[in-house]
């Protein structure tokens, strides 16, 4: 045996590789066509609140709080709820707070927790900008199914958030 030679036969076998479960051509058409929609329909939803002066995500919370009881959250719970971390949220309150859309109120009995609030101005925006938003939303994905695909990707879709859900919850 020469010095560049190895002498495997005291060595530890290797481990089998690893198998990876590449997605099949249908799956990765599936996967990409979800992710494109997903974003172009974000996209596309941004833009349309843009003259109202609101960010997609302004306009989440807005909904959240409006159908809250009292139209106030925790703000954990709102960051939970808009799948943000609470530092995201906290400025994205501050935001809103200086545009006269929502305010910070203490907690009774919690020093620490703090709701979101929407003010009253908050829910004329929400009442002005919501026919227009589900207007958008009807023309660039509603409409665009029948109502059995809208029942088979509900059936489709849940359990997977279902699934996303739960592991949100342990994490």
């Amino acid at each position: 045996m020469d010095a560049h030679t190895i002498d495997t036969a005291d060595s530890p076998p290797s481990p089998p590789e690893e198998e990876t479960p590449w997605l099949t051509a249908r799956e990765q058409r599936m996967w990409r066509a979800h992710l494109e929609v997903a974003k172009l329909l974000e996209y596309q939803l941004s833009r349309e609140l843009q003259p109202h002066n609101l960010a997609i995500n302004d306009y989440e919370i807005l909904v959240v709080l409006s159908e809250a009881p009292d139209h106030r959250m925790r703000m954990t719970d709102l960051a939970t709820a808009t799948l943000q971390s609470k530092s995201r949220l906290s400025h994205q309150i501050t935001r809103m707070e200086n545009a006269g859309l929502v305010l910070r109120q203490e907690c009774p009995g919690d020093r620490r927790g703090l709701y979101a609030h929407l003010t009253e101005q908050g829910w004329e925006t929400m009442q002005q900008v919501a026919p227009d938003h589900v207007r958008s939303v009807r023309a660039h994905f509603i409409d665009r199914f029948t109502p059995e695909q809208l029942d088979a990707m509900y059936a489709a879709l849940a359990p997977v958030a279902e699934h996303l859900r739960g592991l949100r919850g342990r994490s």
